[in-house]
């Protein structure tokens, strides 16, 4: 019953321990999760903005520029800085694709100042060949090479420590190709489209072998094999018409040029105005629109159409001044101007970037301290509950030792009270048997013949004393079954056969006496004890082997 009770109080004690846990962790989930559950909402947010701004980036660039923007700063907020960086990279191409080559330069820059405290490398690389592209439109030929070749150092890095795989290197070859084909240096461009072919069959990539084959296309149309270079046009044509429309622009433009030089010119213009087309539907790769005005204008010199000739070439004039004043000597300063004005800029929006990262990090850091001031509080409560339990176990096994003990004595002081009775009855007995010795001597004198004495007296004092000896033996008789309750219920149960007198027998083989001693106290012969003995040892049908006094014991 003690156990039990125990087990019911471990297990209330337990609960409690538990209950107090859960409410401290209830506490947490209201409390520091709450920063968290609001950065995952901020982010989730930024990301359907994006989304939207992603569904309508070709349709409606201007709307798309407006929800990058909101994504950008979602993405701040929340702390994520590379996804706002990347917020920054698709804008600056939105703006590159429209020929807004200055808010796209600011755009690539800014994206580089808030990932450069990161070391975020890929992003880098990206940067650089964006920042050598557009250094190439105004004809920078060393700055855009400049940062063309950092991207490209940038990913081998990359790869030789293992971060990324060979096959990054070749969007990085075919940047700088089509930076090549864009200056009209066939020959150059042909070193990168190679080292492109060559990593191709040595690693996976993602990256479209089309837009290779694409610049492999226009090195051989510049090398004397234009018949080649159209068959490859016409085998990639469906998948930048299924994957990349915007990209047609380019496709198409290039693909009319094969056709000028080959003097096809109807072929030509109709891929000449498939382009433009296609950049007005898109509002995509502006910037190469003057080109293609300017090929128009070359194709239709060709024809004798000088008036249409010198519509295209005033046409490509103007969008030349609008897109591209700075590649003129004149205005070539402007990119350096405009260098500075980021480099001061930079140094404002980075003292403001720095003090809103460390007030990010300082948030971080509470965060991880509320984390670690929450888990050190479990760890503490998990050990202090063991503590407790084990000191409730060990209290528990103490008070059961104690219980064991004092069972224990009690049992020993109840064997001893037993066994101090026992040697009363005994005692008792041997008194009753030299009682009885006593009365046989003084029946024996008595009735020798004396005058002096009534025998009718003498008859009345024998007659008394014989009354006197069978009430001594049912007073010992009680006293025996009440010291050795158990062991007659156990005789009476096992063995409800035996006689009063057989019962005597057993009484005092329990109390050790002897046969002689039997047949005092009894007032029968030895021979009659024995038979006593033997008739008991056949009511309870026990084999010679075993002794009676140590079976009767044990009972």
């Amino acid at each position: 019953m003690k156990k039990m009770n125990f087990k019911v109080y471990l297990t209330n004690e337990v609960s409690k321990i538990f209950q107090v846990t859960i409410f401290l962790l209830s506490i947490w989930s209201y409390a520091m999760p709450n920063v968290l559950t609001q950065k995952d909402s901020i982010n989730q947010k930024a990301f359907e903005l994006r989304n939207e701004a992603n569904k309508s980036r070709f349709k409606n660039p201007d709307s798309s520029l407006i929800l990058l923007q909101m994504s950008y700063k979602e993405f701040l907020k929340s702390g994520d800085t590379i996804e706002a960086a990347n917020d920054l990279l698709t804008k600056a191409h939105i703006y590159e694709n429209r020929a807004n080559y200055s808010n796209s330069y600011d755009a690539y820059w800014q994206a580089l100042m808030l990932t450069d405290k990161f070391e975020n490398s890929n992003i880098r690389s990206i940067v650089y060949h964006k920042l050598g592209r557009i250094y190439s439109y105004y004809k920078r030929e060393e700055e855009s090479f400049k940062y063309s070749n950092k991207a490209l150092q940038n990913q081998k890095n990359l790869v030789k420590s293992g971060v990324s795989e060979k096959g990054a290197l070749i969007p990085y070859y075919y940047f700088i190709a089509s930076t090549y084909r864009e200056l009209d240096k066939p020959n150059k461009a042909k070193i990168y489209v190679d080292s492109c072919y060559q990593i191709f069959p040595e690693t996976k990539t993602d990256f479209p072998k089309t837009l290779v084959e694409f610049e492999h296309a226009y090195v051989l149309s510049k090398t004397n094999k234009a018949k080649r270079a159209l068959e490859i046009m016409q085998e990639i044509y469906p998948w930048f018409e299924k994957n990349d429309k915007s990209y047609l622009v380019l496709f198409y433009k290039q693909w009319g040029d094969i056709y000028l030089d080959m003097n096809l010119l109807n072929k030509s213009e109709e891929l000449y105005m498939k382009s433009l087309d296609i950049s007005k539907k898109y509002s995509s790769h502006i910037g190469f629109i003057p080109l293609v005005h300017e090929k128009l204008a070359e194709m239709f010199k060709i024809k004798n159409d000088y008036k249409k000739a010198f519509e295209h070439i005033n046409i490509a004039k103007e969008l030349d001044k609008t897109f591209y004043d700075s590649r003129s000597k004149r205005n070539k300063s402007l990119l350096e101007i405009k260098d500075t004005y980021r480099i001061e800029k930079q140094k404002r929006e980075q003292q403001i970037r720095e003090q809103y990262l460390m007030q990010l990090e300082q948030e971080e850091k509470i965060g991880n301290l509320q984390r670690i001031v929450l888990i050190v509080s479990i760890i503490s409560i998990v050990i202090i509950a063991f503590i407790y339990v084990k000191n409730l176990r060990d209290k528990h096994k103490a008070e059961k030792e104690l219980i064991r003990k004092n069972q224990e004595l009690e049992n020993k002081k109840t064997q001893e009270l037993l066994d101090l009775k026992n040697k009363e009855l005994a005692a008792s007995a041997l008194q009753l048997i030299e009682k009885e010795e006593f009365l046989k001597t003084l029946k024996s004198k008595v009735r020798v013949k004396d005058e002096k004495i009534k025998v009718h007296e003498v008859n009345k004092v024998l007659r008394s004393i014989s009354v006197s000896n069978n009430q001594n033996w049912e007073e010992f008789k009680l006293r025996f079954i009440d010291v050795n309750k158990e062991f007659y219920n156990k005789i009476f149960e096992k063995y409800p056969k035996l006689s009063q007198g057989d019962q005597k027998i057993c009484a005092l083989i329990k109390l050790n006496f002897s046969s002689k001693e039997m047949s005092r106290l009894l007032g029968i012969s030895v021979e009659s004890v024995h038979t006593s003995r033997h008739r008991i040892r056949k009511k309870m049908n026990l084999p010679r082997s075993v002794n009676l006094e140590d079976y009767i014991n044990s009972l």
